[in-house]
């Protein structure tokens, strides 16, 4: 009896082991199969997918090369015009410069003036003065009477004769 009990495990181990193999079998025709079919499926439609990925991919490079290539044209541009932005800033400041420069100019011209304004005034009211004070002097002292020529005196007196 212990023998037929030891025959049994090694009998049933066998048919176990029988299985797999064919298992194994059937799933590697399975895969043949597909494999295959996938083959006659790429050669069928004319495309395989490793072609279009490669032609997306060299499509999306000649995109991503054309975005690069306009990033450059507008950051040129924008260096342009960052840089005649520049140049117009100097010349406004140097215009400005210019400007404060003849401020400064006319502002002290016109402090040299508003002395010599002044100067004069001062000159103007002392020639005033004195010319009034001349005038106050003149009148102050007795005049000297004129006496009127000869002629004018002959003639009023023949005038004087002559309705009397």
């Amino acid at each position: 009896m212990i023998d037929l009990a030891e025959d049994a495990p090694s009998n049933s181990f066998l048919r176990l082991g029988a299985q797999p193999i064919a298992q194994t079998a059937a799933a590697l025709l399975l895969l043949i199969a597909g494999v295959t079919s996938i083959a006659i499926w790429r050669a069928y439609t004319g495309s395989t997918p490793e072609t279009d990925r490669v032609v997306a991919s060299r499509q999306l490079q000649a995109r991503t090369a054309q975005a690069s290539e306009q990033l450059v044209e507008k950051t040129k541009g924008l260096e342009a015009t960052q840089q005649e932005s520049i140049d117009q800033l100097q010349v406004v400041q140097d215009q400005l410069q210019t400007v404060k420069r003849l401020l400064a100019f006319q502002q002290a011209d016109t402090k040299r003036l508003s002395e010599q304004v002044a100067t004069l005034n001062e000159s103007i009211d002392g020639l005033r003065q004195s010319f009034a004070s001349a005038r106050a002097t003149e009148t102050e002292t007795p005049s000297v009477t004129r006496r009127k020529p000869a002629r004018h005196r002959v003639h009023a007196s023949a005038h004087k004769r002559s309705r009397g």
